[in-house]
């Protein structure tokens, strides 16, 4: 427990500077989670990092989360989305180049990883570029979900949500959950109002608890079909980059899709 409070209090020294000051520095803390994000799915599938497939990975992030004008140099047909898709055809070639032994459902996964990390980071950058109060908004929405769910799962969690997934979460866990942040986000949003109507944004705090509850999800079937604990150990007694943000990650893209970044 000690290591755990020690690693999340200096966790919250750096990331709280970089959220607030936003800018370049968010562009980067972005790129960079990304690609720790990213390398850690490769060793979980105990593929190299030094190896060709982990740095085609690491172009098609890159390529996914770096704002627009990081490929100004660029010629006019290439933008980045056919930089992905050039690592993409890069994945493919190098089945045939390894005779196989990296498979072509070895290039899938890869792919499908750079896709669902890379669009997450993109939108966490995004997310701020609209303000700081929608980011907060974002991470009280998860992170009170998250606390929620452990407290009230934890004195009164009966009945198992998934148990061959995630065997400690419980209905009451997941259900109190997202109670606790809608009330949360509600609050916070009488005093940082979006462009929808109140009621509406708290229908919506609603959906985007109970997605970032199936990001959560999502992420522990990755580690429970890996047969890992955590999804690496860069954070002492939190595992991974994945293991923080693996919420977020499919909330955000949500959010995108109503509109609010």
């Amino acid at each position: 427990m000690k290591q755990r409070v020690t690693t999340a209090v200096i966790a919250l020294i750096i990331f709280i500077p970089v959220i607030v000051y936003g800018g370049w520095l968010i562009d980067i803390a972005g790129i960079v989670l990304g690609l720790i994000a990213v390398n850690e799915v490769l060793m979980m599938k105990k593929l190299l990092l030094v190896s060709p497939e982990a740095i085609i990975a690491d172009i098609g992030v890159f390529s996914l989360i770096a704002p627009l004008s990081w490929f100004g140099w660029l010629p006019p047909q290439i933008d980045r989305v056919f930089v992905f898709f050039l690592c993409v055809l890069a994945l493919l070639i190098r089945t045939v180049v390894s005779r196989n032994r990296f498979s072509f459902d070895d290039a899938g996964a890869v792919t499908l990883a750079m896709l669902y990390i890379g669009f997450g980071f993109y939108y966490f950058i995004a997310a701020r570029g609209v303000g700081l109060s929608m980011l907060l908004y974002i991470l009280f929405v998860i992170w009170s979900t998250d606390s929620g769910a452990y407290m009230i799962g934890k004195r009164f969690g009966k009945n198992k949500l998934a148990p061959h997934i995630s065997p400690n979460k419980t209905w009451e866990g997941s259900i109190g959950g997202t109670v606790v942040a809608t009330i949360i986000g509600s609050v916070f949003l009488i005093f940082y109002p979006t462009q929808y109507n109140f009621i509406l944004m708290v229908l919506l705090t609603l959906i985007f608890s109970i997605t970032g509850q199936f990001g959560d999800l999502v992420e522990s079937a990755l580690k429970r079909y890996f047969s890992v604990k955590d999804s690496g150990n860069i954070l002492p007694g939190h595992g991974g980059i994945l293991d923080r943000f693996d919420s977020m990650l499919l909330v955000l893209p949500i959010i995108h899709l109503f509109g609010l970044i």
